[in-house]
């Protein structure tokens, strides 16, 4: 086992809600109930819905059907269930006092529901879309920050059998529109505006000229978040009030589509991704409950934003397993760099997700700013976005975990419906290890070939289909079926580069080296970005690196980088071929960077994950594509500066 590894306590297996499932079907460790859950899904998946008690209205007949083809498969068919049900519903009846959630605003307000509160939020706007048309099928656009209207607004388009269309808090009226275009929406949910780094941000107003003269919309559902009064529009109403009587929840079939993820793409309209009630928040309340050890009394928090699939993530994950979310939807470090763990002190956090690049963000600031904070509540930490560096690793681990929490590093995507990957809390843990396939995922590293690859690094593949995988793009099957399954029949080719490595026990643990389209190839050598950003920010003088493949004449592609020095670091000609020699060093000297430049911040989303795609575009003065997802635009500048 790698040194720094973290190990589970012996009594694991029987005190995890993935160790008591394994034992009721008589496997004796993970390795046996992975292989079980591969080799059987359909045992596995309906096993998942009995062991959380998922309540189907309707029982459902069969577990999988590809009798349609692979990519085409549907779950639990005939059934029917309610998303909302299984995430509020139900624990509103058994356990309505129970907290939901907890929310805190940027400038410190508080504000807690319990699950009845929740329930009655909910049915409250579900009575109020009802009256203004809006029913099954029907697209709803939920354009807010991480408010307690957030999670209401979800389960409540939910009860109706209308799709919730969730929109990045942070986009501009364009990038608004045309995803609420695409969709057809009718409706539209959104707050008069919120603080970020304290100031104003006129939500609003971005929302109205988003649908200045959109056909199909007809209600604005505003949350009145900073006091601000709407404009005079016949289709603005405000939140309404909770229900006095209860909204009767919707039935609908398994295979009911429940939201429409988009994706930013680089060039074309964004993609739709379809998710389903059944196959999706089986597979996610699966995750929540096995990966990350969600229960009853958990108080669960994630860095997100409703835009991202880890906000719908981490409301399934913890509502559907009756734990409390956490919520908090201001920037991380403000007022203070140690905001963020003071928050999770005060609200006795259980369990923390958040980016790698967050984590290189913050402990820059000292290992001071999160001893002064009791972080004792956590046991679980969580991570996912992109490949770890080990410095940034051990630090989450040692400093915020203090050495007892696993790190469930997750891997999967808005079109895989969850992970592809992860560690389960029953298993040692290298650093930056992804653990084995997900449970129930026929997961494999292939080479150019087409076969399976042990031992370096090759294309993240699934040979079997899982529940919670998007059932298309909407609108447009072919994108679809050319992006995920063209490449080898019936296989889903992910895009990312991953390698399965065996540790010194003879464990295979598996690996992420990037995107594949982020590949850099340098002299007919393949090289993922991820290896030299760690080289680089093992530095002491580096807070953050990117790496990039830019077009050479000799080469064919050469290898150029983007430092973020610390503060008071001088940006020396000598340092940029210090480090030119270390990557050299730790890669070999074929991978010596071609260039080395300095700039002020990196290209990155509110949830602090670097966007590889923008510097390279800027380097090549070619068209960097959306922009509207970044956190701070101004970062490209910086980047063009470098230039």
């Amino acid at each position: 086992m790698t040194a720094g590894a973290w190990h589970p306590r012996s009594d694991a297996w029987a005190s995890t809600n993935v160790g008591r499932f394994g034992s009721l079907h008589g496997c004796a460790d993970l390795d046996a109930l992975r292989a079980r859950s591969i080799e059987d899904p359909s045992w596995f998946w309906d096993a998942v819905v009995d062991f959380l008690g998922i309540p189907f209205l309707t029982p459902y007949g069969s577990v999988l059907d590809d009798s349609g083809g692979i990519p085409w498969t549907t779950w639990f068919n005939g059934g029917s269930l309610n998303f909302a049900s299984v995430c509020c519903d139900r624990w509103a009846t058994a356990t309505p006092d129970a907290e939901a959630l907890v929310w805190e605003g940027e400038e410190g307000v508080t504000r807690s529901w319990s699950y009845a509160e929740l329930r009655a939020e909910a049915d409250g706007l579900a009575h109020l879309l009802t009256e203004r048309g809006v029913g099954v099928g029907d697209a709803v656009g939920i354009f807010l920050p991480l408010l307690p209207e957030t999670v209401a607004a979800v389960l409540a388009v939910a009860k109706l059998g209308a799709v919730f269309v969730p929109v990045f808090s942070g986009y501009g009226a364009d990038a608004v529109r045309v995803r609420l275009e695409d969709a057809s929406a009718v409706a539209l949910i959104t707050a008069d505006g919120f603080p970020r780094r304290a100031k104003a941000v006129p939500m609003l107003d971005t929302a109205l000229t988003s649908v200045a003269d959109l056909p199909t919309l007809r209600t604005i559902v505003v949350v009145d978040r900073v006091g601000a009064s709407p404009p005079a529009d016949e289709r603005i109403v405000p939140w309404p009030d909770a229900a006095t009587t209860p909204f009767a929840t919707v039935g609908v079939d398994s295979e009911h589509v429940l939201f429409l993820a988009y994706t930013s793409g680089t060039t074309g309209r964004p993609k739709g991704v379809v998710h389903v009630h059944g196959g999706w928040t089986v597979k996610v309340a699966e995750e929540g409950a096995f990966q990350t050890d969600v229960g009853p009394g958990d108080r669960v928090f994630w860095l997100t934003d409703l835009g991202w699939i880890m906000g719908p993530w981490l409301i399934t994950g913890g509502l559907a397993n009756g734990a409390t979310l956490v919520l908090y939807d201001g920037a991380p470090d403000h007022p203070g760099p140690d905001r963020l763990w003071a928050f999770l002190a005060r609200h006795r956090a259980t369990h923390c997700g958040i980016s790698p690049t967050l984590v290189r963000a913050l402990m820059v600031h000292g290992d001071e700013m999160v001893a002064r904070h009791d972080l004792g509540a956590l046991r679980v930490l969580a991570s996912t976005g992109e490949p770890w560096n080990e410095q940034p690793w051990h630090w989450y681990s040692q400093q915020v975990g203090a050495g007892r929490c696993p790190v469930i590093n997750l891997s999967g995507g808005t079109e895989v419906g969850a992970c592809f990957l992860s560690p389960h809390p029953v298993e040692s843990i290298s650093p930056m290890s992804l653990g084995g396939p997900s449970l129930g995922l026929a997961v494999d590293v292939y080479d150019d070939a087409g076969q399976p690859l042990r031992g370096a690094v090759g294309e993240l593949v699934c040979t079997k289909p899982w529940p919670g995988m998007t059932r298309g793009i909407f609108r447009d099957p072919d994108r679809y079926l050319e992006t995920y399954w063209a490449r080898w029949p019936d296989v889903w080719v992910h895009g990312d580069w991953a390698s399965v490595e065996e540790t010194e026990a003879g464990h295979a643990e598996w690996f992420l080296h990037g995107r594949s389209d982020d590949t850099i190839k340098v002299a007919g050598k393949r090289l993922g970005p991820a290896e030299v950003e760690s080289a680089l920010v093992a530095h002491p003088a580096v807070v953050e690196a990117v790496a990039v493949g830019l077009p050479d004449e000799r080469k064919g592609e050469a290898l150029w980088v983007y430092v973020v020095l610390g503060s008071s670091v001088d940006p020396a000609d000598d340092l940029r071929v210090e480090l030119a020699d270390l990557v050299a060093e730790r890669l070999g000297k074929s991978f010596r960077p071609s260039g080395v430049r300095f700039v002020r911040a990196l290209p990155k989303t509110r949830s602090a994950k670097v966007v590889r795609r923008v510097v390279r575009a800027v380097a090549t003065d070619s068209d960097p594509g959306d922009l509207s997802s970044l956190e701070d635009v101004a970062a490209v500048a910086s980047i063009r500066e470098a230039v």
